[in-house]
């Protein structure tokens, strides 16, 4: 499963384009205006630079509940924070700006839509890397009647060609040819509101959240065709290196209970080392709890390889079926991972709403097996892999190219997500599953 995108993330991969210079001097910050927007985005800024935690989770209850504060602090330890360049664009409701990440000279468009009332509380919020030597002007790139056009005849292009359901890909096509028709989206021709109204479009009839039509105002770079080069993999395992592969906390909780959280599934090849470092650590405890309440998914090898160490016998765990060439990829447990199993151990799995795609998976598999015990809300409802494809140097579409198929259930949760086994609020997850541990080793 790939993750749902995300600002760490997003600034991540694209700083893997950008050469590191010597630090230059800075200008002094623009004004930010006195709008609706504008007081949302100072607050965001200033609770962002501080690195205090206490600030930012003030801002998020706020002007944006319900975003994860251990994601943002991440982001926030990754980028160091940011400088505002240039106020781009101002309406009332709505900022485009300029800033620049403070540990690198990586650069970033930001695009604020707040909703009306006092404070005006964030309805949405992205940051877009720039790839070097872009120019500002490029940040003023406009949509015409041809390049709609040429976007739609793409984007539905490469869904009849890719998407998991043929038909609903069909369905997808005549509703937005019909809208174009109409003349729905003449209008637009600011880029992010016309990727956002195809998104919407195209989900109207998928409701799949993995689909999505993407903008960049300044030309994308092309992607080289085949593997990724040495130069890509040591990027990725810098940027994998900044982020700790995504594990955030490994510790020993009362009654010797391990606790583990980690963000995403990161490739094993580059983070199993981290990933055997933290089972390792929690070798001899006698049950373990994983929390993936911020977690939004990625690599399906990393998922077999953290589930290895919960069985001691090979366990079928999920098989992903691809359209095309109607192949079936089958993922069991390793043959072999370092360091000691927990067979045997009671096992725990913290989730929220925020909770998708391959983190999903985790959860399912383990549910499905009768191995761990979900606590926490149900799950996002992603269940399709997603590949990336250029429509043209400003737009591309992330395609559901496959489904997942538990070997168990014969289905997954797309739509409809995981079902907890012990519904509780997100943020009583973690004291619940201390609870029932403590039930549990008691009663042994």
């Amino acid at each position: 499963m790939f993750s749902r995108s995300c600002l760490s993330l997003l600034l991540a991969l694209a700083a893997a384009f950008v050469q590191q210079t010597a630090p230059q001097p800075q200008a002094a910050p623009p004004p930010i205006p006195e709008t609706p927007a504008g007081h949302t985005l100072k607050a965001w800024l200033d609770a962002f630079n501080s690195g205090d935690r206490a600030s930012m989770d003030a801002y998020l209850h706020k002007y944006d509940p319900g975003k994860p504060v251990d994601r943002e602090m991440e982001f926030r330890g990754m980028t160091g924070g940011f400088e505002l360049l240039q106020i781009l664009k101002s309406e009332p409701l709505h900022l485009e700006f300029l800033v620049k990440e403070r540990r690198s000279e990586t650069k970033a468009i930001g695009n604020l839509d707040v909703k009306e009332g006092d404070p005006a509380v964030v309805a949405d919020f992205g940051l877009r890397a720039l790839p070097p030597g872009a120019s500002t002007s490029d940040l003023n790139f406009k949509i015409d009647a041809a390049t709609r056009a040429r976007v739609i005849d793409g984007a539905i292009a490469q869904l009849n060609e890719s998407y998991v359901f043929p038909d609903t890909a069909k369905k997808m096509g005549d509703l937005v040819k019909s809208k174009q028709k109409k003349g729905d989206y003449d209008s637009i021709t600011d880029g992010n509101a016309f990727a956002k109204m195809l998104t919407q479009n195209f989900q109207e009839v998928s409701h799949d959240k993995h689909l999505n039509v993407d903008f960049s105002p300044v030309p994308m770079p092309k992607r080289p065709e085949g593997p990724p080069d040495a130069d890509a993999r040591a990027r990725y395992r810098k940027d994998m290196e900044r982020m700790n592969c995504g594990f955030d906390k490994v510790e020993i909780l009362s009654g010797n209970v391990g606790y583990l959280k980690f963000n995403f599934f990161a490739d094993p090849e580059v983070c199993g080392p981290t990933a055997v470092a933290a089972i390792n650590f929690l070798a001899n405890v006698d049950a373990i709890i994983f929390d993936l309440r911020e977690n939004g998914g990625g690599d399906p090898k990393m998922i077999a390889f953290l589930s290895t160490y919960l069985f001691s016998e090979p366990t079928h765990l999920n098989d992903l079926w691809e359209r095309k060439g109607d192949v079936t990829h089958q993922y069991w447990t390793l043959p072999y991972v370092p360091g000691k199993h927990l067979d045997g151990k009671p096992a725990y799995v913290l989730t929220s709403k925020e909770t998708f795609s391959g983190a999903e998976e985790f959860s399912y598999n383990l549910k499905n097996l009768k191995r761990a015990t979900l606590i926490g809300e149900t799950t996002g409802g992603g269940a399709h892999p997603v590949s990336g494809h250029r429509i043209d140097d400003h737009f591309m579409i992330g395609v559901p190219f496959a489904r997942a198929i538990n070997p168990i259930s014969k289905t997954n949760w797309e739509g409809t997500g995981v079902e907890p086994d012990v519904k509780v609020p997100a943020a009583d997850a973690l004291a619940t599953a201390q609870k029932l541990a403590a039930e549990k080793l008691i009663s042994k």
